[in-house]
């Protein structure tokens, strides 16, 4: 039906007759000449309709915005002072020769150039939106990404293996989606949160290097970063310890940077212990864009009388730290308080404060009404550690060191972007040396940081038997400009190791066989040395993309409630439908 896309017509074709399909952009009548602006794609063309064919003319007098057109007509240059370097089509225009409405268009509800349209609004009408050139670019791009991940990964060998969406349900993570089975009345399929055992599996195959660009299903809380359903690229390999499993992912992921964006990456990445991350940043996926650190105060604070400081500073569990803001002096009491109320939802119950006036004034150079509370000694020890100049604003959080770094890591990373301080590029960091375990208070049991299957990393003597909250795992996240993008970990292949990791966390043998007696047998016949890794294949997109959410990355998802107002699931099913599964609705 076409010869060419709209967006390739350019001045290679002067002369030439070409056919076009696609969208009315826009139309325009100006002195008994018709312009349409017809997009695919690929772009824009201009296309013109001359008075002189007068039963084209008159079709084109009817058309209207999201028309569906097929044009022949014959390139041409735009006439001198009507080039629009913008466009790749902007030197010449098409005359129009003959014009098909191959289908009409009701008003649509929002134009493609709105920029405030609701998004209720735009998922909606998701196949409208997705026509407007943003939405096209960047789902263009996903599509790019895959293909360098495909051949990067194909040719070192990987072979692209599908496994089970339904499985069964796990006891880790978060809420599995259900789906009940009518052939085994009374049981049910859990669909997928991660390939993960399926691909641990593959390597006890001996297929020695797998990979699947796989959807997979969380039913929980979602936030920018989270959808109900998302797609992630599986890896796993044996054979390969963490040094050759990330220096091949860095490989990957440069390769994808520099074909995709034309933007090299600096090799080799930078490496930082989990530990040195909350120290410095109180994040475990810290942006290092932003030059801000953290600095711990527990050992200066512990002696003090004031309590609001000494408390956590002489608690095991606490932890008192400072974040020097340069220029911070600046900051109104309006903006302290803003930012007050700001970690307040991280749990922090206050933000104290001292700006730094002037240095060489000493105490009387200082402002802040935690200052009569503290020694003088005390105040210089801040003072040196912080390394604050004049004009500086020290803000401190006292409080558990989770709340602290939560808060405080937060903070650093608003006021890098409030202050503008946030350097431009790329800054990918491999994240490592994770714990093992972490207790859960509520619970008041341990879990695993990871999942239950990653290996230890033990020292020489050291064994599971001692302090769980001690143990480092063999696991290994990447963090691009503050966010994960990766994460894995070698994975345990030796039964007895994984029978004592779920003794750990509460996994008794009868409830282990249960649920992964598969694995157990498995891995007593011959399992090899294996790991792996995941990638988040929508936020990956989304940061190259420059999207804020991973809902502008993906062609159909679903809203903060997990619904999709363009088909209006979830739903309700018919009674026959439930009965047949053997389910009855609860009044």
């Amino acid at each position: 039906m076409r010869t060419h896309y709209c967006g390739t017509v350019d001045s290679q074709l002067l002369g030439q007759e070409v056919t076009l399909c696609g969208w009315v952009n826009r139309r325009r009548d100006h002195g008994g000449v018709i312009f349409v602006d017809l997009r695919d794609r690929e772009g824009l063309v201009q296309v013109v309709f001359d008075p002189d064919a007068p039963e084209i003319f008159a079709i084109a007098e009817r058309i209207r915005s999201e028309y569906v057109l097929q044009v022949r007509g014959r390139v041409r240059a735009r006439p001198e002072g009507t080039v629009n370097p913008d466009l790749r089509t902007g030197a010449i225009e098409v005359l129009g020769l003959e014009l098909t409405v191959l289908n009409a268009s009701e008003t649509p509800p929002f134009q493609l150039d709105e920029d405030d349209v609701g998004e209720e609004t735009r998922l909606r009408y998701r196949y409208v939106d997705l026509r407007r050139p943003m939405m096209q670019t960047r789902l263009k791009m996903r599509a790019q990404i895959t293909g360098v991940m495909r051949r990067f990964l194909e040719d070192q060998g990987f072979l692209d293996i599908e496994t089970p969406m339904l499985t069964k349900a796990t006891p880790e993570g978060a809420r599995d989606y259900l789906v009940p089975s009518r052939t085994h009345p009374g049981s049910f399929f859990a669909l997928p949160q991660s390939p993960q055992l399926f691909k641990q599996l593959l390597m006890m195959s001996g297929l020695d290097r797998y990979y699947q660009i796989v959807r997979c299903f969380r039913d929980e809380d979602l936030r920018a970063d989270r959808q109900p359903e998302f797609t992630q690229l599986d890896i796993e390999t044996s054979f390969m310890d963490e040094e050759g499993i990330m220096g091949l992912m860095e490989a990957m992921v440069r390769e994808l940077f520099a074909q995709v964006l034309e933007e090299p990456l600096h090799s080799p990445f930078e490496r930082m212990t989990y530990a040195e991350a909350m120290h410095r940043f109180g994040s475990d996926k810290p942006d290092l864009r932003i030059p801000l650190e953290l600095v711990d105060l527990t050992d200066v604070m512990a002696p003090v009388e004031f309590k609001v400081f000494s408390g956590p500073a002489q608690d095991p569990q606490g932890r008192v730290a400072a974040l020097r803001l340069p220029k911070g002096g600046e900051l109104s009491r309006k903006d302290i308080d803003d930012y007050t109320a700001y970690v307040s939802r991280y749990g922090a119950r206050g933000l104290a404060y001292i700006k730094v006036n002037d240095l060489n004034a000493g105490r009387e150079g200082l402002q802040s009404p935690i200052l009569k509370f503290l020694p003088d000694t005390v105040v210089v020890d801040i003072l040196d550690r912080t390394g604050a100049e004049d004009g500086d604003l020290i803000f401190f959080g006292a409080d558990k060191a989770k709340i602290v770094n939560e808060s405080l890591g937060a903070l650093r990373v608003k006021l890098g972007h409030d202050r503008g301080l946030v350097d431009r590029g790329w800054r990918p960091l491999w994240v490592i040396d994770f714990p093992m375990f972490e207790f859960d208070d509520k619970d008041q049991r341990w879990v695993a940081l990871h999942h239950p299957f990653t290996a230890p990393r033990l020292q020489d003597g050291q064994t599971l038997d001692g302090d769980p909250g001690a143990l480092v795992s063999r696991a290994y996240d990447l963090v691009l400009n503050g966010t994960e993008v990766g994460g894995g970990s070698i994975r345990i292949h030796q039964t007895a190791l994984q029978e004592r990791v779920f003794e750990l966390l509460g996994i008794g043998q009868e409830e282990a066989r249960e649920k992964f007696g598969f694995l157990l047998d498995a891995l007593k016949l011959g399992c090899p040395p294996h790991g792996g890794i995941a990638f988040g294949l929508d936020r990956l997109v989304m940061l190259m993309t420059g999207a804020q959410s991973i809902r502008d990355v993906m062609a159909f998802p679903k809203t903060q409630t997990a619904a999709c107002p363009l088909t209006q699931a979830p739903a309700q099913v018919s009674e026959a439908q439930l009965k047949e599964l053997n389910i009855r609705k609860r009044s």
